[in-house]
C-alpha cells in the first residue's frame, strides 16, 4: 500500500505588509465676489422697452466675468412694464457655473431698510444655481413694482444704487493633513564663493599693487556690465592679466567676494567703521561705494549706503554727503540731505561742513532748497517759531541758542 503525500505549509517571511492607509478631504466652497452698480439718470432710461437692458460694467468673482443687467421696462412683455427687472449674467465663457446670488437694493434715505434677494445663509432645496453658459441669467422679472419704487427711498436724485454679491461654488482637495516639504535656503552663493576661493576654471587674472586675484570672466560679465564691456569687447585675445590701479587690495577682494557670493563680511565692515577711523572716506565702506560706482555694482553700492547711513552724525555728515554726491549713491544723499537740514546749526560748526564750503560748493545749494523744504513743513506744522533759514546766519537752533558741536 503506497503510502500518503506529506504535504507542508510554507510561510513566506517576504510577504510585504499591507500598505499604510491614505485619506484625504474634499472642501467645497465658494469664493464671493461683490460689485456696486449705480444707475445714474432713472427717469431718462424709462420707456426704452421692454426686454430691453442696462448693463454694469463686468466684474470678476472665480475666474468668471458677470455683469448685472437693470431692465427699466421690465423683462418680461406680459407685465406691460409695470415692474423693473435685474438679473445677473455669466459674461464670460463657461459651462455649468455653478453659483449663490445676492441682489440688494440700497435704500438711500439712511434708515438701512435694503432690499435683498440672497442664496447666502439659507438652505436651498436644489443647491446652487446652475448657469448653463455664456449668457445665462438668474434674477427676478417682477423686482419691483415701479410706480412704487418710483415714491421710494430707494431712488434718490433720479438714482438708483444695486449691491450684487456672487459666490462661485469651487471644490478642492485638502491637503494640509501632508508633511509639508521643507526648501532649503539658497546656496548659490557659497559654491560660487568655492569657485573663487579654489581658483578653479579661472581664465582672467588681476594684478592690484602687486597682488593677484584670479576670476573668472563670465561670473564677472554676468554682474557687472563695466566687467563685461572690459572683458569682451576692449581685453585682447591672448592677455589674461588686467592691472587694477587706485584700488587697495583689500578693497578689490571684498569686491570679489561680493561678486561671487552676493554678500560682505560684515565683521570687516565694523572693524572699519567711521567710529574707529578718523574720516569715513578711509572707512572700508566707503571705498567699497567707490569700486561699486566703478564697476556699476548696483546692489554693492545699495549694501554701502546702508552701512553708511548707520554712521550719520552731526560730525560726519557732510563727508558722507560728499561720497554719496562723487558715487551717485542716491539714497544715501537724501538721507544726509535732510540729516543737515535738520541739524544744521550744530553741522555748520564741525570741520566737515568746512570740508563741504571748499570741495563741494554745489551741494550748498542743494543743502538750501532741503532746508527750505524743512521750513515749509515746520511751517504747516505750525510747531516752531523760527525759520530753520534763521540758522543759516547765526548759527543758533530754532530757538536762537547756541549749539556747540558734538564730539
Amino acid at each position: 500500500m503506497s503510502e500518503a503525500p506529506i504535504i507542508t505549509h510554507v510561510s513566506d517571511k517576504n510577504t510585504s505588509p499591507l500598505s499604510r492607509p491614505t485619506s484625504s478631504r474634499c472642501v467645497t466652497e465658494t469664493v464671493n465676489g461683490s460689485h456696486r452698480f449705480m444707475i445714474q439718470g432713472y427717469s431718462l432710461a424709462k420707456g426704452m422697452g421692454v426686454g430691453k437692458h442696462i448693463a454694469s460694467d463686468n466684474f470678476t468673482v472665480g475666474g468668471h466675468q458677470w455683469a448685472i443687467y437693470f431692465y427699466p421696462d421690465g423683462k418680461n412683455p406680459e407685465d406691460n412694464s409695470a415692474y423693473v427687472s435685474v438679473f445677473i449674467a455669466l459674461a464670460s465663457e463657461g459651462t455649468d457655473v455653478r453659483a449663490l446670488f445676492e441682489l440688494t437694493l440700497v435704500d438711500q434715505s439712511g434708515k438701512g431698510k435694503h432690499k435683498v434677494h440672497s442664496h447666502f445663509d439659507r438652505s436651498l432645496e436644489s443647491g446652487p444655481y446652475t448657469l448653463k453658459y455664456r449668457g445665462s441669467m438668474w434674477g427676478y422679472k417682477r423686482f419691483f413694482r415701479r410706480v412704487v419704487l418710483e415714491t421710494s427711498d430707494y431712488l434718490k436724485d433720479d438714482c438708483l444704487k444695486i449691491n450684487c454679491t456672487v459666490g462661485v461654488v469651487r471644490s478642492t482637495i485638502d491637503c494640509s493633513s501632508l508633511q509639508p516639504i521643507q526648501v532649503p535656503d539658497s546656496d548659490m552663493g557659497s559654491q560660487f564663493g568655492m569657485l573663487l576661493e579654489h581658483m578653479e576654471g579661472s581664465d582672467v587674472v588681476f594684478s592690484v599693487a602687486g597682488e593677484k586675484f584670479h576670476a573668472h570672466k563670465l561670473v564677472l560679465a554676468a554682474r557687472s556690465p563695466v566687467f563685461r564691456t572690459v572683458l569682451f569687447n576692449e581685453m585682447e585675445g591672448d592677455k589674461k592679466e588686467i592691472v587694477v590701479t587706485d584700488m587697495e587690495p583689500r578693497v578689490f577682494k571684498a569686491m570679489l567676494h561680493f561678486i561671487y557670493r552676493d554678500s560682505l563680511v560684515e565683521e570687516e565692515l565694523e572693524d572699519t567703521s567711521s567710529a574707529s577711523i578718523p574720516s569715513v572716506t578711509d572707512t572700508l565702506t566707503a571705498k567699497l561705494l567707490s569700486a561699486a560706482d566703478r564697476y556699476n555694482l548696483t546692489r554693492l553700492r545699495r549694501v554701502c549706503e546702508s552701512h553708511l547711513c548707520k554712521d550719520i552724525s552731526v560730525n560726519s555728515v557732510s563727508r558722507i554727503l560728499a561720497l554719496a554726491d562723487l558715487y551717485h549713491a542716491t539714497e544715501l544723499k537724501a538721507v544726509c540731505l535732510r540729516f543737515a537740514a535738520e541739524n544744521l546749526a550744530a553741522v555748520m560748526q564741525s570741520d566737515g561742513f568746512e570740508y563741504l564750503k571748499e570741495n563741494c560748493p554745489s551741494l550748498q545749494s542743494e543743502l538750501l532748497k532741503t532746508v527750505a523744504g524743512c521750513d515749509d513743513d515746520c511751517s504747516s506744522g505750525g510747531g516752531k517759531s523760527r525759520s530753520v533759514w534763521a540758522q543759516l546766519s547765526d548759527g543758533g537752533d530754532t530757538n536762537g541758542r547756541r549749539v556747540r558741536q558734538r564730539t
